[in-house]
Formats: structure tokens, C-alpha cells, sequence
């Protein structure tokens, strides 16, 4: 297996794994990354203002990308979008915390999956 195989299979099983765990395993605990010091995932949504069914679409569209960048393990060509997706995505939660002027420790996570996603694509492309 190449450098950059390994990497991709790395990166795309860290990515899958974080989302599942705050998605899945986690949403309704509370922890030191919520925005606004919500209690849970519907919380935090509310505290950027926005509606709680747009948790469950954000969600569902997470554990989507979840499934296609371990599926991208075998089938490359849906790289790109699912990490291209996923890192909009991260602009998007980047820009909830500053909305709500959240300290720094906060925007850890989401710039994480930031930068991983940045790299599945820069891999991706080489």
C-alpha cells in the first residue's frame, strides 16, 4: 500500500468515526465543543438561531457523508463530493460559533473536520 493510500484510509475513517460519535453516540450529551454551552445537539442548533428539524437534515446529511467517504475507500470517485461537502459544511458550523462568539476551544472540532476534509481532497487529487 502506497503513502497516500494509507493516509486516504486514515483520514476517511477519522472523519467517519468523528461524525458517527457526535451524531450518533454523543448528540445528547452534552460536551465542551457545543455552541452557546448547549446541552445537547437540537440545543445548540437553537442557539444559532436555527430550527430544530435543520439539526436532523444536517444530521442525516453527516452520517450520509460518513457512509460515502468509507465507501470512497473502494470507489475514489465519491471522494470529492462527500468531502467537498463535508468541508462547506464545516465553513458552515466555523461561521455558527462565531455567530454566537463562542471561544476558541469550540471551533476545535469543526476546524478539524475542516482541515481533514481539505486533505481527503488534496489526496484525492494527487
Amino acid at each position: 500500500m502506497e503513502t497516500f493510500e494509507i493516509f486516504t484510509v486514515i483520514i476517511h475513517t477519522v472523519i467517519a468515526l468523528g461524525l458517527i460519535n457526535v451524531w450518533l453516540v454523543r448528540s445528547n450529551e452534552k460536551t465542551n465543543y457545543r455552541g452557546k454551552n448547549a446541552k445537547n445537539m437540537v440545543d445548540e442548533f437553537k442557539a444559532y438561531g436555527l430550527p430544530s428539524w435543520f439539526t436532523y437534515a444536517i444530521g442525516s446529511l453527516k452520517i450520509a457523508i460518513a457512509g460515502l467517504l468509507m465507501a470512497a475507500l473502494w470507489v475514489p470517485i465519491v471522494t470529492l463530493p462527500s468531502a467537498g461537502a463535508l468541508a462547506l459544511l464545516m465553513i458552515g458550523a466555523l461561521m455558527m460559533h462565531a455567530k454566537v462568539r463562542d471561544n476558541a476551544l469550540r471551533y476545535i472540532p469543526a476546524m478539524t473536520m475542516l482541515l481533514l476534509s481539505l486533505l481527503a481532497i488534496m489526496i484525492h487529487l494527487q
